[in-house]
């Protein structure tokens, strides 16, 4: 069982940048890779970044490459998405993910957080 804690959301203005965090709980995050998934209003939740279990291999969306960076510390159970030259289309609630394989599809993962909102003005 793994419990997952988002924070770090808010409001920014475009082109700015937010640190988005996941703490875990449980003594086998590194056997788990991470992701972190949006939703947007009346959008259906779509893929964002993910990361394996050791951190060397990273996945990002087209439309975030570039601009947001996940990484993770196994030692804190931590994974964090920094986002920069935000733009209103990023605008959405972000959630972290769990689950035993690198994937982009949200049913691949087992466990999740829930949610941290991002707004960014234009």
């Amino acid at each position: 069982q793994v419990q997952l804690v988002e924070s770090g959301g808010g409001l920014v203005q475009a082109g700015g940048s937010l640190r988005l965090s996941c703490a875990a709980s449980g003594r086998t995050f590194s056997s788990y890779a991470m992701g972190w998934f949006r939703q947007a209003p009346g959008k259906e939740r779509e893929f964002v970044a993910a990361i394996s279990g050791s951190g060397g291999t990273i996945r990002n969306a087209d439309s975030v490459k570039g601009r947001f960076t996940i990484s993770r510390d196994n030692a804190k159970s931590a994974v964090d998405l920094q986002m920069n030259s935000l733009k209103p289309e990023d605008t959405a609630v972000y959630y972290c993910a769990a689950g035993m394989y690198l994937a982009t599809m949200s049913n691949r993962y087992n466990y999740w957080g829930q949610g941290t909102h991002v707004t960014v003005s234009s």
